[in-house]
């Protein structure tokens, strides 16, 4: 083992693994692939540990790209040991990674110790989200995530918020870990008048018409019930409103009846999953964020990008206004006061945000640089201490 793990590090780029749920268009999802796009390959080389047993939309880039796609089974607390066991075959079977990069905290405190006890060098746990689900699944995933700030070298996060919610509030005042912003391609989100015209000529929305929209998986955090709540009462104050909604999940036919149950069904769109999101932001005119809880969501600084007015949840960490077109406020306000707030928000220039979000930190291309930095650390060393 330890024979294999030198080769690895002695030989060509540094591999790094990098652990998701899955391949799919996803938050966690689009930041790891905007890095590895603009990584310098020729120096780290991702491959990609999933939890899925079916093709992910990114499987093709991916291969482009010259990354492999491994997959280990979902845990289901009832196979503990086996997924535990399975971690250790295939780190037997794959040995000289100079880095485990662990997206998928709920069960990092897992594989985290079998890719250290391997060999790897360096293990990442990154935290991307301020909360759980709730229920048995949200019990179970603080329970793993008790003492995860031990059991990793390196603790990343994408705000304050996210990791305090993962690692808990001693690691993080201790100064353990490390911020690193959900970052984004932000010259490819700047605004476009002839993207936003053809987009909306697809779409079918007139050009008199006002379009609130959103992007995100349809889950209870991103809080869709209570999106359509504003939306029909924006409707009442401005009748000619659509509300443009990108993205898939398992709420997503709930939403579908909701909005049957308002009264707003025919002026809403279920655009689905769109790879070439940028063009969405284009058609919309306002963005308007409720989730319950979040990381730092790459959405909403997408959106900024574009040019967009939004409106976000206080929930969701302050980190991510960084441009004077956004706002915050309390999900407590109600429906009738964040429709308030569109209503009278709603006229504005729209412009290129571009600098702003390259001079907030957001861009993608100073991310790489860190991230470099840290792998190829534990390749020059051969070793990573953990910080204390």
């Amino acid at each position: 083992m330890a024979d294999g793990v030198k080769r690895g590090v002695q030989e060509g780029p540094a591999r790094v693994l990098q652990v998701l749920g899955g391949t799919q268009l996803g938050g966690a999802e689009s930041r790891v692939m905007d890095l590895y796009r603009h990584m310098d390959r020729e120096k780290v080389q991702f491959d990609f540990c999933v939890h899925s047993s079916g093709p992910g939309f990114y499987d093709g880039e991916i291969a482009r790209l010259g990354g492999r796609i491994y997959h280990i089974p979902r845990f289901r607390v009832a196979n503990w040991t086996a997924y535990r066991r399975a971690w250790k075959d295939f780190f037997r079977e794959h040995p000289g990674y100079l880095a485990v990069h662990g997206h998928m905290t709920s069960t990092a405190s897992i594989y985290l110790p079998v890719a250290k006890a391997a060999g790897v060098p360096l293990t990442i746990a990154h935290a991307r989200s301020a909360g759980v689900d709730p229920g048995p699944k949200g019990w179970m995933t603080r329970f793993l995530r008790r003492n995860l700030a031990e059991r990793a070298d390196l603790c990343l996060t994408c705000s304050r918020l996210a990791g305090e919610a993962v690692f808990g509030k001693a690691p993080c005042e201790a100064g353990r870990v490390r911020t690193i912003p959900n970052a984004i391609d932000a010259a490819s989100f700047a605004f476009r008048a002839d993207w936003r015209e053809e987009k909306r000529r697809q779409l079918r929305i007139a050009p008199e018409e006002f379009v609130v929209g959103h992007v995100g998986r349809f889950g209870h955090m991103k809080n869709h019930a209570f999106l359509l709540e504003v939306f029909a009462r924006l409707r009442k104050r401005i009748p000619r409103a659509r509300l443009l909604l990108v993205g898939t999940g398992g709420l997503m036919e709930e939403t579908r009846q909701r909005a049957a149950q308002l009264g707003v069904e025919r002026a809403v769109i279920f655009a689905g999953s769109q790879a070439a999101v940028a063009e969405y932001y284009m058609a919309m005119d306002f963005f308007v964020f409720p989730s319950i809880f979040e990381g730092l969501p790459g959405s909403v600084i997408e959106a900024q990008a574009a040019g967009l007015r939004c409106l976000v949840s206080d929930s969701v960490t302050p980190e991510v206004l960084i441009t004077p077109l956004s706002g915050s406020m309390s999900l407590e306000a109600g429906a009738e006061e964040w429709a308030d707030y569109v209503a009278e928000k709603r006229e504005y220039d729209r412009r290129d945000m571009t600098e702003a979000v390259r001079g907030a930190g957001f861009d993608v291309q100073d991310q790489v640089e860190v991230l470099e930095q840290i792998y190829l650390c534990s390749r020059t060393e051969g070793t990573w201490e953990k910080r204390k």
